[in-house]
């Protein structure tokens, strides 16, 4: 996968150093700009990651198997979805690293969405820290209009981990956590691609 990708995509990887790959519980929070932003960004981290997966990829033939084999989970993207919150939460108890885009969905103009709390507040209710990631130039080789992906250069940037504040409302402490990762995400865009519209994930 990493031959292939800096092959078509001239793909670079930044701040791998940060990443744990000591074990514990890791919630791991990417923008979303393309359908195989989850193999590019597992890439470097050394230790078996979970995908929260949107629903309907796992009655396409084919394709449905395949991320099954691959360690996805599905979850509906337009509701709130207890079953999809119970297999994170215990995957992350028994200290797996768990993907979850907190835009849901991905991006239909390049720019980053708004972020969903439901990561942040499970890394808040169970103290795991959360691992933010920018995806930068994705949407230029692959936007979603395109059924296959064109050459391009892409960058996957790895920032410190976030933790939970201590002491803090859990509400509170969700929504600070989500601004902190999305500000780290962020730092890593073009500034046109940080002006998110109302709505710009699908």
């Amino acid at each position: 996968m990493h031959g292939l990708a800096r092959g078509w995509f001239r793909l670079e990887l930044r701040g791998v150093e940060h990443i744990p790959h000591d074990g514990g519980g890791l919630i791991i929070t990417p923008n979303h700009q393309t359908y195989a932003d989850p193999p590019l960004v597992t890439i470097p981290v050394r230790r078996p990651v979970y995908y929260m997966a949107w629903d309907k990829l796992f009655a396409v033939p084919v394709l449905g198997r395949l991320i099954r084999v691959l360690r996805a989970f599905p979850v509906d993207i337009y509701s709130n979805d207890p079953g999809a919150v119970r297999e994170a939460r215990r995957l992350v108890q028994e200290g797996a690293a768990v993907m979850i885009f907190p835009e849901g969905g991905r991006s239909f103009d390049g720019t980053l969405g708004h972020f969903k709390l439901g990561a942040f507040r499970l890394a808040v209710t169970l103290g795991a820290p959360v691992l933010p990631v920018t995806i930068a130039g994705g949407y230029e080789a692959w936007p979603p209009h395109r059924a296959l992906p064109r050459r391009g250069r892409m960058t996957i940037t790895y920032h410190p981990p976030l933790n939970p504040e201590p002491g803090v409302d859990p509400r509170t402490a969700a929504r600070e956590l989500a601004a902190r990762a999305r500000s780290a995400i962020a730092s890593a865009l073009p500034e046109t691609a940080t002006q998110a519209p109302r709505s710009s994930t699908r």
